[in-house]
């Protein structure tokens, strides 16, 4: 039987060991980088990070802010959720996203939103009929 944890990464080391599985959802960021937004948004947005391991290892990372707006009230909104490629189907994804729900209300938030690509067909598929999540609304983006 496998050892699993959940840790909240804090130093930037821990942020750089799980640099090699957050970097296979955010493909488009360099380490350098990647470690500037973080700190950024830990700073800015109060964004968290969270990573699960199995016998030591890093499987998968989540991060996410607590947020209020007028249209969701107090919410988590999940930035980012990914598992090691080689790890995926073992329930690590489900682990993070029900701790995040823990999280939530535990901090008096009352519900946990996301955003997922229009190519994340599997991803949607486990978001609804496994996580129980309802499509809401469309994103839309316009870059400056």
């Amino acid at each position: 039987m496998s050892k699993i944890m959940i840790k909240e990464l804090e130093s930037t080391n821990e942020m750089m060991e799980a640099f090699p599985v957050m970097n296979q959802l955010r493909t488009h960021l360099d380490q350098k980088e990647y470690l500037e937004l973080v700190l950024e948004a830990q700073e800015k947005d109060s964004y968290r990070m969270y990573a699960l391991f199995d016998e030591g290892e890093i499987v998968a990372v989540i991060g996410f802010k607590p947020m209020i707006t007028l249209y969701y009230g107090r919410f988590v909104w999940v930035c980012d959720l990914v598992t090691d490629s080689t790890k995926r189907s073992k329930g690590y994804g489900e682990k993070l996203l029900k701790f995040v729900h823990e999280w939530a209300s535990n901090h008096n938030y009352n519900s946990v939103a996301l955003s997922s690509g229009l190519q994340r067909v599997d991803a949607h598929r486990f978001y609804e009929a496994k996580m129980g999540y309802d499509k809401v609304s469309f994103v839309f983006k316009k870059n400056l």
